[in-house]
């Protein structure tokens, strides 16, 4: 799996945050309907990587593209972007009655097929061996962890680990994060039970 930039990773959780998976729209920063031209280079990178893939829209659904026949085209994310993301799906329900997985679009092909049904929220369970497990962990300890610390462990930059705790720990989460300024370890940062 290659390593995703830092654009890559804002489209991927945008997207697994939804309950359809759609990468568009995209945040406002990254162009909305109409990507930048860094969100479209990325866009095209994790498709060719299996990250994203490419369904057919419905009526009123953003489009990436509009294939030879007319027929539109919008993205969603993969298996593949959940499991890059640390996200297991175990935990989900897999009912075929329930849930149906969109069609893959096949270029140029009209699909005229049934429509998938709305898929169900379900709570994802976390895999332990994740890096966000681990920047949990790290976190939970009594002296908790400092950014120079989670940036050694991890290899990240300092701001991949501010977005990380903001982001994925505080907001998507919802743990309680606290930080507080050490003389010796510069800012440290604790998850409060």
């Amino acid at each position: 799996m290659p390593k995703l930039s830092d654009t890559q990773l804002v489209i991927l959780n945008a997207a697994c945050q939804r309950d359809d998976r759609a990468v568009l729209p995209l945040p406002k920063k990254m162009g909305g309907e109409k990507p930048n031209l860094a969100a479209s280079n990325s866009i095209k990178s994790m498709l060719k990587n299996g990250l994203i893939e490419e369904v057919d829209a419905k009526v009123g659904e953003p489009m990436w593209r509009e294939t030879g026949d007319g027929h539109g085209v919008t993205l969603v994310a993969t298996e593949a972007a959940l499991a890059a993301l640390g996200i297991d799906t175990r935990g989900e329900t897999s009912d075929a009655a329930d849930t149906a997985k969109p069609e893959k679009v096949k270029p140029k092909k009209s699909s005229k097929g049934a429509k998938p049904q709305a898929k169900e929220k379900a709570q994802r369970a976390g895999r332990t061996d994740s890096k966000q497990a681990q920047l949990v962990a790290m976190l939970k300890r009594a002296k908790g962890a400092s950014i120079a610390e989670i940036v050694e462990a991890f290899d990240w930059q300092p701001h991949t680990v501010r977005g990380a705790i903001a982001g994925a720990l505080k907001k998507k989460l919802g743990l309680n994060v606290t930080s507080e300024k050490d003389e010796k370890r510069g800012r440290v940062y604790r998850i409060n039970d």
